[in-house]
C-alpha cells in the first residue's frame, strides 16, 4: 500500500506530456542523446549554402556560381582547394561571418525548437556564438580528445545541439559513449584512476564508443556529461558540423556565465514580470 501514492504521482506526472514527449525524453535519458530531423528544413538549407557561399568568398571564388544543389558537394570536396595549414583561417572567417548575421541564431535554434522545449525546457539560454568544425580528410590536427564538457567548467544542465552541414559517416563524424557504458565506468574507479592519459582512457571504452552516422536534414541534441570527441576523419571526404549549447535560462551555471557565454533567448512575460517585481517602499519596514 505505501508504493500506491508513488505510483500514482508517477502516471500523473506521465500524464502532462504527449507520448512523442515521452519518447523523446526517455530516449535522451537511457542513451544520453537524440537523433531526429530537422524541424526547420529551409532554415538549414539556408545555413548550409550562406556557410558555402562565405567559403568561396574567403578562397577567392564565386560564390554565385555555387547553387543550393551544389553547396553539399562543394563542402565535402573543400579538401581539395584548402590545405590542413590554411584550415583555421577559413574556419574562422566562416565562423565570424556566420555569426554576425542577425537571422543565423534564431534559425539555428528552430532547427530543434520543439525538441529543446521538451528536453530542455521552454525558458531558454543559447550560446552567444554558435562553434564552426571542419575536419579534411586524414587530418590529425582538428582532434578533439575523448571529453565530457562537464568536467571542464560547463554546466552539467546544458545540452548540445549538433547539426552536421553534410552527410557523416563512421570516423567522418564524432562519437559519444553511451550513457549505461559511461555509468559502468564511472562506476569502476580503479580502471579509471589506471588510465594514465586521455588516450589510455580512450582505449578503455573504445568497444563500446559509437560512432554516429548522420545525413543532412538530422540533427542531433546529447547530453554534454557524455565522454564525447572525434578521431582522425579515414572517410573520403571533409565534415563540416555546427554546434551549439542550450541551458533552461533558471538553472545553475558554472564558468560560463549568462551574459557572457550565454543569452537569454525565450524569456517568458510571467518570468519578465517577476524579475522586475519591487515591493512598495517601506512594505518590510517594522516599528
Amino acid at each position: 500500500m505505501d508504493s500506491q501514492p508513488e505510483q500514482k504521482a508517477e502516471e500523473t506526472t506521465h500524464g502532462f506530456l504527449t507520448q512523442e514527449e515521452q519518447r523523446l525524453g526517455q530516449g535522451l535519458l537511457s542513451l544520453g542523446w537524440v537523433q531526429r530531423p530537422t524541424e526547420a528544413p529551409g532554415e538549414l538549407s539556408r545555413i548550409r549554402d550562406q556557410v558555402a557561399h562565405f567559403a568561396a568568398d574567403h578562397l577567392g571564388l564565386s560564390s554565385a556560381e555555387i547553387s543550393s544543389e551544389e553547396s553539399e558537394t562543394f563542402l565535402r570536396e573543400i579538401h581539395r582547394l584548402v590545405s590542413v595549414a590554411e584550415l583555421n583561417n577559413l574556419r574562422l572567417a566562416v565562423f565570424r561571418r556566420l555569426n554576425a548575421e542577425p537571422w543565423f541564431r534564431p534559425a539555428y535554434y528552430r532547427l530543434a525548437r520543439r525538441a529543446l522545449s521538451t528536453l530542455v525546457g521552454n525558458e531558454l539560454a543559447m550560446q552567444r556564438r554558435v562553434n564552426l568544425s571542419i575536419q579534411l580528410p586524414g587530418d590529425s590536427s582538428s582532434l578533439l580528445p575523448l571529453h565530457a564538457d562537464s568536467w571542464s567548467g560547463d554546466s552539467p544542465y546544458e545540452i548540445v545541439l549538433w547539426v552536421p552541414l553534410v552527410d557523416c559517416r563512421r570516423t567522418q563524424c564524432m562519437f559519444l559513449l553511451p550513457r549505461p557504458a559511461q555509468e559502468k565506468l564511472l562506476g569502476d574507479s580503479d580502471a579509471v584512476a589506471a588510465a594514465g592519459s586521455v588516450e589510455d582512457l580512450f582505449r578503455l571504452v573504445e568497444p563500446q564508443v559509437q560512432f554516429l552516422d548522420i545525413s543532412f536534414g538530422e540533427v542531433l541534441l546529447f547530453d554534454q556529461n557524455l565522454l564525447h570527441g572525434n578521431r582522425v576523419n579515414e572517410e573520403a571526404t571533409a565534415r563540416w558540423s555546427l554546434n551549439c549549447r542550450f541551458k533552461g535560462l533558471f538553472t545553475p551555471y558554472a564558468d560560463k556565465k549568462l551574459g557572457e557565454f550565454f543569452e537569454p533567448i525565450t524569456v517568458r512575460p510571467m518570468s519578465r514580470l517577476g524579475m522586475a517585481h519591487r515591493f512598495p517602499s517601506g512594505f518590510n519596514d517594522r516599528d
